[in-house]
């Protein structure tokens, strides 16, 4: 047995994960242990169940692959800043002091956490990580692969080939031109956080027009056919400083960046649609390029900007390639799960075995689970009433609640790996109820009502709903609903603007339906997620509706819970109203007073 653990970390997101002889065994993000949200730190916690789960100890590792070269990272960092002193001396001064400390010697601080770890350390390139995560898992024998980020050493976008167990990069963009911060400049333009905000940017999108596209491409990118680009960096400050525009930029958007507590107004809505709309163009463009230089007939996607589900779609629908599959962690990540395929394939030159399943991911149902006895004991320490039930009666109890207009706590399984709850650590409720979105994001997830939520829908029944002509099981495309199920616009409706057009209720599931007719959508298979699948079955046989709300099973500001301890917390400091633990039944009216007011903890979490 060759067992290979892949980390990432200091960056954004740290994770580990374990591979033993080729097969994805399990990975974690460090977040959900420590519970700080995109936790960049060491991920000793993720490294831990990650080796629990598969019983083994770090003597057993035969080889640790580090997600990029922190070396190279440190002389594009160096570099930048002796280009532009003496600006960006505040921001040289903050950063400095941790690179010389901790994040240049990551091989002895994996020795030292590690300590009777042998095995060999290697340090696998940012975007060879990025592309061994999607494509080895993928279900393509070849394949072309498409990375697109914020930065990695100095690359932020690459395409190439992969081909059994041979993997290719063809072309590259080197920093400081980045799609992916173009993006993130834009999120912190318009007052959400840069590595968190992003999804908000995109659900903010479609309630705007867009008008400064143009402005965009005349001023801020050049953008070639191939869809290389190049960034004019007078107008970013994200070189040198601590942050992400400057006054140039302002002055273009006519006014400073919108503060967090600030109302969202047009202008926020129109540049969160105009950057969106240059984001898929160039997507498209380097899809184009990339099929045409390879000759691939399906794309793999990583990186940050493939958690773009809206350019995602775009892809599948206009661009030239029959088949995707995006990495469900394509964030950094999942450049811990790259690094120790990239092990396994590149540096230990072992072969990728002919498919067995849809792809090699499991669904990516590969974090840790806890067993009834687990769950009955935390349950325990919080003195919760609670009824233990069959999993044929739970299944029918849940799905009963659900279409009586409950929410619903689901914790069952294995955690996912990603930033997607996929049916293992999620808030479930009734797709079809027009006021669950509104309810749900502001007395549950106590974030912006302009959210939209995505829907876990029956795969064979997508098509008489959504207008998609593939599989989504990781939640990473948008579709849009079928015209038969759309409700007329009713002539009052047709001049609303802004957020007023949430007033409208568009399609026969209206809380899962954004204003421009598509759905992020997760499609379930049975022997993907078996309890899952059993659940939206019995929904529909109750309702005729295949599909429920699947959103992540957490609170704004935090990570999804991981822990049967996270989940109750979470269910108590919110409104739902039922949690379904193992094959345990919690009921809100039965449970004992919460005793953190929830004015003491819901102020720490600002709408940005």
């Amino acid at each position: 047995m060759t067992n290979i653990l892949g980390i990432s970390s200091f960056y954004h997101d740290s994770a580990a994960c374990l591979v033993k002889d080729g097969e994805i065994i399990s990975a974690a993000q460090e977040e959900r242990f420590t519970r700080k949200k995109h936790d960049p730190e060491f991920p000793a916690h993720a490294i831990r169940s990650c080796l629990e789960l598969a019983g083994l100890e770090p003597k057993d590792l035969e080889v640790v692959a580090f997600y990029d070269k922190p070396f190279i990272k440190f002389e594009r960092l160096l570099f930048t800043y002796l280009t532009y002193a003496p600006m960006g001396i505040q921001s040289f001064l903050q950063a400095m002091p941790l690179w010389l400390k901790r994040k240049l010697w990551i091989k002895s601080l994996l020795e030292e956490e590690m300590k009777d770890c042998r095995g060999k350390i290697i340090f696998p390139e940012h975007h060879y990580s990025h592309a061994a995560s999607c494509f080895y898992p993928s279900p393509f024998e070849q394949a072309a692969f498409l990375t697109m980020d914020g930065v990695g050493e100095w690359t932020t976008t690459s395409y190439g080939i992969g081909r059994g167990r041979d993997l290719q990069i063809l072309a590259e963009i080197k920093f400081p031109h980045s799609l992916g911060l173009l993006y993130s400049a834009f999120t912190y333009f318009c007052g959400f956080r840069v590595n968190s905000g992003e999804y908000k940017l995109m659900g903010l999108a479609p309630y705007g027009e867009p008008k400064y596209v143009d402005r965009i491409k005349r001023e801020l990118i050049d953008i070639k056919d191939d869809g290389s680009f190049r960034l004019n960096l007078k107008y970013f400050n994200y070189m040198v400083g601590l942050t992400m525009t400057n006054k140039k930029f302002a002055a273009l958007f006519n006014g400073p960046p919108r503060k967090p507590e600030q109302q969202i107004t047009d202008r926020e809505m129109d540049l969160a649609r105009s950057v969106q709309a240059v984001t898929e163009e160039i997507m498209l463009k380097l899809a184009n390029t990339a099929h045409k230089k390879t000759g691939m007939k399906n794309l793999c996607l990583a990186g940050g900007v493939a958690l773009n589900c809206v350019g995602n779609g775009r892809l599948l629908r206009e661009g030239p390639f029959q088949q995707l599959w995006t990495q469900p962690a394509a964030g950094d990540a999942g450049g811990a799960l790259g690094a120790a395929l990239y092990a396994w394939h590149r540096y230990l030159g072992r072969p990728r075995e002919p498919m067995e399943e849809r792809d090699r991911q499991k669904a990516s149902l590969i974090g840790p689970a806890f067993s009834d006895p687990e769950i009955e004991a935390a349950l325990k320490k919080f003195s919760a009433p609670s009824t233990r039930l069959s999993e044929d009666d739970l299944i029918k109890r849940s799905a009963q609640l659900i279409a009586e207009g409950k929410v619903l706590g689901w914790f069952q399984g294995k955690m996912e790996f990603g930033p997607r709850a996929l049916g293992s650590r999620s808030i479930l409720a009734d797709a079809r109820n027009r006021e669950m979105q509104k309810i749900m994001n502001l007395k549950i997830k106590y974030r912006e009502s302009f959210r939209p939520f995505a829907p876990s829908v029956i795969l064979e029944d997508t098509p008489e709903y959504f207008e998609i002509g593939a599989e989504s099981p990781y939640m990473l495309l948008t579709a849009y609903v079928q015209p038969e199920k759309r409700n007329p616009v009713r002539a009052q409706d047709k001049y609303l603007k802004g957020l007023d057009q949430l007033k409208v209720e568009r399609s026969a599931v209206p809380a899962i339906t954004h204003i421009d007719y598509s759905a992020r959508l997760q499609t379930v298979k049975e022997q993907d997620n078996p309890k899952y699948y059993r659940l939206i079955r019995e929904f529909k046989r109750l309702t005729g509706c295949p599909m429920i709300i699947n959103t992540s099973f957490n609170i704004r500001g935090e990570p999804i819970v991981c822990a049967p301890e996270d989940a109750y917390q979470c269910f108590m400091r919110t409104e739902m109203d039922f949690l379904a633990i193992g094959n345990y039944l919690l009921d809100k009216k039965n449970q004992p007073p919460w005793p953190e007011p929830k004015d003491s903890w819901q102020s720490n979490f600002p709408l940005d």
